[in-house]
């Protein structure tokens, strides 16, 4: 394949993906303004008119937010890959260090430095306007920076000798350096998902084991009902970055830990939030976390023989405008040109997701309550001004959890 084959078909998914997403916001933001003065049937005598409009402005506003972020992706990544941007990046790091390695890992740093400086505008609005708008941000100045440093400081401390390690089995594994690589990044990947708990999460948020009472007992209960073992019921001081809340699973094997945050806890009743754990544990019942996490690998491995076959060609480089080829680089620019192929493909794996998201719902009304569930959803919504509607397209392209109604309207039928 020629240097100008590569460079055509580039642009064309470029343009193809680029104006699918902004389609895709305007759609969303129509069937939002479509259906703002009234609020859907199966949560009139829940969510009030004004709940339902500030859960429809605020989805608004992110769309709006949404579509400059879009346009903005779209010319950094004319401008690292056809404007020459990766080019002079990697002069840079050829002045930085004599030795290949260790200019291939200032190559990525340099590239994550630049794109989140770059970035910064973008989520600095998104918290310190846009959030703030609506009531949910709870960050300072120093909680914000300070998050970006310590990240920027762990990325250093674990990334490197990762960088390191890959960009080494590039050069040494032959024909098989792909395999060597996804070995690592699994091996790696696992190790952070067993870390993450105990000594990753802990460096931003606080967590305080679950206080004794009604609801301690009735999660006990049912983690007993369940077979789950756990390292232990964990609150979450979410309050002290937004208003929103979750509650999630973490860890691996004997290390997995519930985390609930402080906002969750404040807005519902016990028999509520054991309903929400339920839905969590349906995940863990019907083995959604390891099959997503056998697919992630299963699709990092043919990523990475992909790569393999694109990297012996010079035109995959000349053709995206680079004219530094580099086991690096090869890396770096095969990661930055990835989604731009791969996004018109989203609806399936959002579609494998809902499903899931429906399989823990029949779990939760199964061993806690449906009504309860459907409840604590509702709450959810409502206190985190989740819009009530969504385009049919959208929510294929995006929706990694079903509409609204349509949730709702499964647990009605499970009762």
């Amino acid at each position: 394949m020629s240097a100008q084959a590569v460079y055509q078909i580039f642009l064309f998914f470029f343009v193809f993906s680029t104006a699918l997403q902004l389609w895709l916001s305007l759609r969303q933001s129509r069937a939002l303004l479509r259906h703002r003065a009234e609020v859907p049937h199966d949560f009139a005598a829940a969510v009030s008119l004004s709940e339902h409009q500030t859960a429809a402005d605020y989805t608004l506003a992110k769309q709006r937010l949404s579509r400059w972020r879009i346009w903005f992706d779209a010319l950094l990544l004319l401008v690292f890959t056809l404007g020459g941007g990766l080019n002079l990046l990697a002069a840079l790091s050829a002045k930085l260090s004599d030795g290949l390695i260790t200019q291939g890992v200032w190559l990525m740093v340099l590239f994550v430095l630049v794109s989140g400086l770059l970035s910064l505008p973008f989520d600095l609005y998104a918290t310190f306007r846009l959030e703030a708008r609506f009531g949910f941000n709870r960050s300072s100045a120093a909680t914000f920076f300070g998050d970006r440093l310590k990240g920027l400081l762990l990325g250093a401390l674990i990334g490197v000798p990762l960088l390191y390690a890959a960009i080494y089995l590039m050069g040494i594994g032959g024909a098989w350096w792909w395999l060597w690589v996804w070995a690592l990044w699994l091996g790696f990947s696992l190790l952070m998902l067993w870390a993450f708990p105990k000594w990753i999460a802990p460096l931003f948020n606080k967590f305080e084991p679950l206080p004794e009472g009604r609801l301690k007992a009735q999660i006990e209960d049912l983690l007993a009902r369940t077979g789950f073992q756990s390292k232990g019921i964990f609150v979450m001081d979410g309050s002290k970055r937004s208003g929103h809340g979750n509650a999630y699973f973490t860890g691996l094997g004997a290390n997995k830990r519930i985390v609930f945050y402080d906002t969750l806890l404040k807005d519902m009743q016990p028999d509520e939030v054991e309903a929400v754990l339920a839905h969590e544990l349906g995940h863990f019942k019907h083995r959604h976390i390891i099959k997503q996490m056998a697919l992630t690998f299963a699709l990092g491995l043919a990523v990475l023989f992909v790569l393999n076959l694109l990297m012996k060609s010079p035109a995959f480089y000349l053709g995206l405008g680079v004219h530094y080829p580099s086991h690096a680089m090869a890396l770096l620019l095969f990661m930055l040109v990835l989604p731009v192929f791969a996004f018109p493909l989203s609806p399936l794996l959002s579609m494998m997701s809902r499903k899931n998201e429906f399989e823990a719902d029949r779990f939760a009304a199964e061993t806690a309550s449906a009504q309860d569930l459907a409840a604590a959803l509702t709450k959810l919504y409502r206190s985190n001004a989740a819009s009530l509607v969504a385009d049919k397209w959208y929510e294929r392209f995006y929706a990694s959890h079903p509409g609204a109604q349509a949730r709702i309207a499964a647990l009605k039928k499970a009762v």
